[in-house]
């Protein structure tokens, strides 16, 4: 595959790229560079070869879904300015 300076032209325009007509034909060159990289592991036989194992192959690990208080109200309320009890002490905000 082979692109032109209108396709280089439409991608930039796509892709939100500011392109000088200098600079498209240094992009188009690039850019089917980039294509052939492509077409070169396109030709790379891989029968036989198991797939990585990868987040498609592999489950997650699940803990047990368990309701808690986290087990740390005294940590937290010793980071407030103003308790009372085991409760935040916050500013009258209706009258």
């Amino acid at each position: 595959m082979s692109l032109d300076l209108a396709t280089t032209r439409r991608i930039a325009k796509l892709a939100r790229i500011g392109l000088e007509d200098a600079e498209l034909e240094a992009t188009t060159q690039k850019l089917n560079s980039i294509l052939g990289w492509i077409d070169q592991l396109a030709e790379v036989n891989v029968d036989g070869v198991p797939p990585m194992v990868g987040t498609e192959t592999e489950t997650l690990r699940q803990r047990e879904d368990v309701v808690n208080d986290g087990n740390c109200r005294d940590a937290l309320l010793a980071c407030a300015p103003e308790t009372a009890g085991p409760f935040y002490t916050v500013p009258k905000v209706v009258e």
